[in-house]
């Protein structure tokens, strides 16, 4: 019988059903390990003429999703011609093999990946609109999942530079990197921790203040960043004194030993997210105070911290560069802690000069070995800032009186107490061990004589990272002078240290073409 349209009385044709047919497997290639050092990129090699690139659609630079023993990869792929591979092999970078933790020849499957619902939250902030806190979760977990390419996480970076976070933005993100990482509790109700935004070069008060703190039976198990935008971070430093990638359980058994610990916050997986976003935040040199307060915090609230002191130098060349944008910048750390049930005190202090003599992770090492052994030589201003943190971190904790800190901290240092516990935090996590020295080094001179007046703090730490630091870890400048000195032409200002001659060589033509580095008046 026909079908009829009941409002015109029409017939209408029989509508043609098509049934679903099963989409085929997808073909399996065979793993092969290229010993290819990507860095931290997974990358996929396969052949141009390769039966899946052809039955996927897959082109030179396509995201992939790589699958195997159990797991998934986001993958970059490039293709190559006949010779490297042999037919259905895919060759796998050193990362991606970490990650999917499989054998020589294992089955490989290569597809395209799913799309990422999170892209579209991407957008809405590179157009203006803010974020809520599902938006952000969204995007944090996808991170954390290694789900973005460089691209998109740069996409995200920019949006949250150009406009910046507000407080709503920046706890939601804040509480979304938390949540997608590691959790630790300890048990005591005080926590100490302390953190420095940075922006200055040398400032390795860290060891020192962890060394005094733990001294007084107070419990600060420190985790630390590498280096963002800087010549050294605090886990590059100690790396050259002591392991610092210990996992969760080796991080207890050292805090359950010595009361702290000194290791690298990416080992022991607290926020995730942030350590990928600041690989990416230190090719494009940026690191927004939004950013900063959610990547700070949510290590310290993950690694189970209650009191945090947080360091901000402030200076014409550092990262903060004005005493207004400074009590800015302490307002919301402390807002967004007492969001979190922590208690905050923020020191501004001073970031006119680099602190210390050394910038570089094995070059402030032995400023830092020079402090805790009470050497004579030692820099006294990094005692002092040192002694200033540990002083507030003590009277934070109840552990003395308000205005009493700096006091404790200083004959806690004097009398040998800190360079006792610092030694024994080190064995702890594997033994002491001392810091490397370059092979190379060349001075810079004065050109002319005349007194030191300032010093571009930024251009310096430039300087350090021409010369290899961090990832060079003997590299980086020595500084000779302070401001206030009296230099004669021809003095040597700082000497540049580096390992590689090519970089030594590009250090030096940098040093020449820019002599703001420092600046001396007759």
């Amino acid at each position: 019988m026909g079908l009829h349209d009941l409002r015109s009385g029409r017939s209408l044709r029989p509508v043609v059903t098509v049934e679903a047919q099963p989409r085929s497997p997808t073909p399996t290639l065979k793993a092969r390990r290229l010993g290819l050092f990507s860095q931290d990129d997974a990358v996929v090699l396969m052949r141009s003429d390769c039966h899946v690139c052809r039955s996927e659609g897959l082109g030179p630079r396509s995201q992939v999703l790589l699958v195997a023993n159990g797991r998934e990869v986001l993958a970059l792929l490039y293709q190559v011609s006949d010779g490297l591979l042999g037919h259905g092999e895919a060759g796998l970078s050193e990362a991606a093999w970490a990650r999917l933790g499989i054998a020589e020849g294992a089955e490989l499957t290569v597809r395209h990946p799913p799309p990422l619902g999170s892209l579209s939250a991407v957008r809405r902030r590179i157009y203006g609109q803010r974020l809520d806190l599902a938006a952000l979760q969204s995007i944090v977990r996808d991170v954390a999942a290694a789900r973005y390419t460089d691209v998109h996480l740069s996409a995200f970076l920019t949006a949250c530079s150009a406009l910046p976070l507000d407080l709503e933005e920046t706890v939601g993100l804040t509480r979304a990197m938390i949540e997608v990482g590691e959790r630790l509790t300890w048990p005591s109700p005080i926590v100490i921790d302390k953190h420095s935004v940075g922006g200055l070069p040398g400032n390795r008060t860290t060891p020192i203040v962890v060394a005094i703190v733990a001294s007084h039976g107070l419990l600060m198990p420190k985790t630390s960043s590498r280096a963002i935008t800087s010549p050294a971070g605090t886990a590059d430093t100690m790396e050259t004194l002591a392991p610092v990638d210990l996992d969760v359980a080796a991080m207890r058994r050292v805090v359950e030993r010595e009361g702290a610990c000194l290791v690298w916050g990416g080992s022991v997986r607290l926020s995730p997210a942030d350590d990928i976003l600041i690989r990416v935040e230190r090719v494009l040199d940026i690191d927004t105070r939004g950013q900063l307060i959610a990547s700070v915090l949510s290590k310290k609230i993950a690694a189970g911290s209650t009191h945090i002191v947080i360091d901000i130098p402030v200076g014409a060349t550092a990262k903060v560069r004005t005493d207004e944008a400074a009590a800015e910048l302490a307002a919301e750390l402390t807002e967004v802690g007492r969001v979190f049930g922590v208690e905050l005190r923020c020191v501004m202090t001073d970031g006119v000069q680099p602190v210390g003599r050394g910038i570089g992770p094995a070059l402030e090492a032995h400023d830092v070995l020079a402090v805790l052994k009470n050497d004579a030589q030692a820099p006294q201003d990094l005692r002092r800032r040192a002694c200033m943190l540990a002083g507030a971190a003590l009277e934070l904790a109840g552990r003395t009186a308000a205005g009493t800190g700096f006091a404790l901290a200083e004959t806690t240092l004097a009398d040998g107490r800190a360079w006792a516990k610092f030694q024994a935090i080190c064995e702890a996590q594997g033994g002491l061990r001392q810091p490397p020295k370059a092979a190379l080094t060349h001075p810079v001179l004065a050109s002319r004589a005349g007194r030191l007046t300032s010093i571009n703090n930024r251009t310096l730490a430039r300087l350090a990272k021409l010369a290899g630091a961090p990832d060079a870890k003997s590299a980086g400048v020595m500084l000779h002078a302070r401001l206030g000195d009296d230099v004669a032409q021809g003095q040597p200002l700082m000497t540049v240290h580096a390992e590689a001659e090519g970089e030594l060589a590009y250090a030096l033509e940098f040093a020449a073409a820019n002599p703001d580095i420092v600046q001396l008046e007759a």
